[in-house]
């Protein structure tokens, strides 16, 4: 068992939150790919704050509310954290799962997309419902991208809704306990756009930002020149560089392609001749950009939490990086 820490903090965008470096990702709470028991989701919960951890980013999307249901009791009574939500889904009775093959012990309900005013609103009060929480203090706009939304005309149309939604957002950070609104997303593109029309405080990157793909670097370059900070989602390339290339892994959540295992390989050679574990250097480097104020990775298990936390304060050879 590690030593507990409190890791350091980092402030989002100049409006005085305060997040750890390390924060937990709750996709996998959400019965990611699997189908996980409340007493382990929980657990997992425990074990990252007894880490030091105090930064949790969850979202309606996740488990169809589940997520936001354990990580709500699981917190209960621990003033110190910061939580993190999501809007732009708005869930629903009468549900299938039809929407949610990936979640597979999740929630059964339905959901629409809504980036309205009311949409935005009726999502934040749902989620602080499901939470048990009377706020949060980080909300995000949830994929308003290609990767959901399928057409560009089919994102315009979003993002028109938006113009409404936004106002919602800027209501709840001045009259809530919301202190940072920003955006997540999976693709490039996106990130530009969102800066010319709106002023966020963040952006939740997932995936174009990895020691695998930097496609996403000149957009983390453009978010530091406007002072608008980075959360890294899914540092490990949704599976690849945690779990390595000696058993089926995924990459942007599916198979790993063979391009990805062979840059894997070559990464994993070159962290073996500096002694270091491949999954403590893919954490590690998306917080070298100056934008970047907190990595959430997303543990399953405690043991898995714990060696978030291990591969986190694992000294990285300055070599490394230069290698690298």
């Amino acid at each position: 068992m590690m030593v507990p820490v409190m890791f350091a903090t980092r402030e989002v965008a100049g409006t005085g939150l305060e997040v750890t470096e390390l924060g937990m990702g709750c996709a996998m709470i959400g019965d990611l790919w699997e189908a996980t028991h409340d007493v382990q989701a929980f657990a997992t919960i425990e074990a990252a704050y007894s880490t030091g951890v105090r930064f949790f980013d969850t979202a309606p999307w996740y488990g169809m509310g589940k997520s936001e249901l354990r990580l709500g009791f699981g917190l209960r009574g621990r003033p110190d954290v910061v939580v993190a939500t999501k809007v732009g889904r708005v869930l629903h009775r009468g549900g299938t799962l039809d929407w949610a093959s990936r979640w597979k012990g999740g929630l059964p309900f339905d959901l629409r997309f809504d980036y309205t005013y009311s949409g935005i609103m009726r999502s934040y009060e749902d989620s602080l419902q499901r939470l048990g929480m009377p706020e949060v203090q980080a909300l995000a706009i949830h994929d308003l991208d290609l990767l959901y939304h399928k057409t560009q005309e089919g994102v315009d149309a979003r993002f028109a809704e938006l113009e409404s939604g936004i106002q919602a957002l800027d209501e709840l950070k001045s009259t809530t306990g919301v202190r940072a609104i920003g955006a997540g997303i999976n693709r490039t593109g996106l990130i530009p756009r969102f800066l010319e029309r709106f002023a966020l405080d963040y952006f939740l990157v997932a995936m174009p930002y990895t020691l695998l793909n930097q496609d996403g670097l000149a957009e983390l370059d453009l978010c530091h020149s406007r002072g608008v900070s980075v959360v890294i989602g899914a540092p490990y390339a949704s599976g690849l560089l945690a779990s390595g290339t000696t058993r089926p892994a995924t990459y942007d959540y599916g198979a790993a392609p063979a391009e990805m295992i062979e840059k894997t390989k070559r990464l994993e050679a070159l962290a073996e001749r500096h002694g270091i574990p491949l999954a403590a250097a893919a954490l590690q480097f998306v917080l070298r950009h100056p934008a970047v104020v907190s990595v959430v990775p997303g543990p399953n298990t405690p043991q898995q939490a714990l060696q978030n936390a291990q591969y986190f304060q694992t000294p990285i050879p300055e070599a490394f990086w230069h290698e690298l």
